[in-house]
């Protein structure tokens, strides 16, 4: 007999989840269905983000930054290193620990917030009326009944034609996590954020790491000026980025993997590396989900088709994360899961795309929200622009850190806050602050005339909108 509830959601990855507690805060019967497996076998919701993507990543890449520092920093601040050594084992184990504890911490938060789970597989067997039949396919089976389906089944990563993923010679996002050894030779391909990230983690343990980028610009989606100050320190710290490559032949031998390319210029290279990481993008995940058990509309990308509420073509069916339209970002599906399950309740559901946050965690990290100057440019929109970098933050000089700058775009004519860019240390905390203005509708004016703690890395955006009215008082 099927199990009744008002709220199934297919996916426990951050869009997922939340959208579950959300649902049963609200009062709804609510099921969340998840497949992922620790290496035991037991449940490991969180999907991609917590399991092989934002969590692990960012465990190695702290790690990875402990290390140089030791091997390069530390002797600036008289602490003196010797025999330094590095326990890959252990680095390992930790990422490890700290996915666990986030996987466990789901599974508490659906115990807290009286939320099923069942650890399987969902697919759709079909619709009935105003309700929808879901079977559940793991260790037991299930069917489940529900009035609202949120499907939240994220995505894949993109693979190169011809070549797949073996997670030991060619990587995604998963083997790069999970490498048992430093390569020498490091190939990646894509010069986007998990190329960037996981690049730069292996590059700091030692590896040769060699970019190559199919586009001619580098981080196109960023901020040219911002763009250009991370190409500048990537390639000071070591890192081999070229772009404008056209990607040919990819050959895995039994301990390594050839690549053939063609450089900007026209000529051909050759070169082996010991591992190479594929980071070319992500694709829906909608294998398995039977969506047309029950006529559910998948766009000619395989995104599930869905509206500005997230509502796709059938009355209760609703999805969000990376399956959907939009940036595949983590805070942007629990933005969208949150939305959806107040929609339920009747309640008003928000999300602002143009206060979505961007972070790249490299270091130094790169963050922003709103518009780029290329975009107001394009678009034809006067603005005004202030910049204060890092070196003149006594904080980021107390830090030993001081590459970077923060950049403020504003309205010339109403100073309302269009965009904000930062590169430097802790940018992915001082975006914060500009997305609660943007939101806000503030204008640089009110962040220039708000205090700022000192000595504090957060002076630098009361001074680069000081800057928008050429006033900055330290630079």
């Amino acid at each position: 007999m099927a199990k009744e509830f008002d709220v199934i959601v297919i996916g426990g990855g951050p869009g997922g989840y939340i959208a579950a507690i959300r649902a049963a805060q609200l009062g709804f019967k609510t099921a969340c269905i998840d497949d992922w497996k620790n290496e035991k076998g037991g449940p490991a919701p969180g999907g991609t983000c917590t399991n092989v993507g934002c969590i692990p990543s960012k465990a190695l890449l702290q790690s990875s930054e402990h290390y140089e520092h030791a091997g390069h920093a530390f002797a600036e601040h008289g602490i003196e290193v010797k025999g330094l050594g590095l326990n890959l084992g252990q680095m390992l184990s930790r990422k490890d620990t700290v996915v666990k504890q986030n996987n466990d911490g789901i599974l508490f938060l659906f115990k807290k917030n009286k939320v099923t789970f069942f650890h399987g597989s969902g697919s759709f067997v079909k619709g009935e009326g105003q309700a929808y039949s879901v079977k559940v396919s793991g260790a037991t089976e299930d069917t489940l009944t529900g009035k609202h389906i949120i499907v939240a089944t994220g995505s894949n990563p993109r693979a190169l034609p011809g070549v797949a993923f073996d997670e030991k010679l060619v990587l995604s996002n998963t083997g790069a996590l999970n490498i048992n050894a430093v390569p020498k030779k490091l190939g990646v391909i894509g010069a986007g954020v998990i190329g960037l990230e996981m690049g730069s983690v292996w590059r700091r343990l030692g590896a040769e790491v060699t970019v190559l980028e199919a586009l001619p610009t580098f981080l196109g989606a960023v901020d040219e000026q911002i763009a250009k100050e991370a190409h500048k320190l990537f390639t000071k710290q070591g890192l081999s980025i070229n772009l404008g490559v056209k990607i040919g032949a990819i050959t895995p031998g039994k301990k390594d993997v050839t690549v053939e390319y063609t450089d900007d210029k026209g000529a051909s290279h050759k070169t082996v590396f010991d591992k190479l990481i594929v980071s070319i993008g992500r694709v829906p995940n909608t294998n398995g989900l039977n969506a047309e058990a029950i006529g559910l509309k998948l766009d000619d990308r395989g995104f599930v088709a869905v509206d500005g509420d997230c509502k796709t073509n059938l009355p209760n069916v609703w999805a969000v994360g990376d399956v959907v339209r939009g940036p595949m970002l983590a805070h942007k599906a629990e933005e969208e899961g949150v939305a959806v399950a107040e929609r339920i309740a009747d309640q008003h559901g928000h999300v602002n795309f143009n206060t979505i946050p961007w972070v790249i965690y490299t270091s130094p990290e790169i963050a922003w929200v709103g518009k780029t100057e290329q975009q107001l440019k394009n678009e034809g929109i006067a603005y005004k622009a202030g910049t204060f970098p890092f070196m003149a933050n006594g904080r980021a000089r107390a830090l030993g850190d001081t590459s970077g700058m923060v950049k403020f775009l504003a309205d010339a004519k109403s100073d309302e806050i269009l965009g904000v860019h930062v590169i430097g240390p802790m940018a992915s905390e001082l975006i914060a602050e500009a997305v609660v203005a943007m939101e806000f509708r503030a204008s640089s004016e009110d962040i220039a005339r708000i205090c700022h703690a000192h000595p504090s890395l957060s002076e630098a955006t009361k001074e680069a909108a000081l800057a928008v009215d050429k006033r900055s008082l330290n630079f």
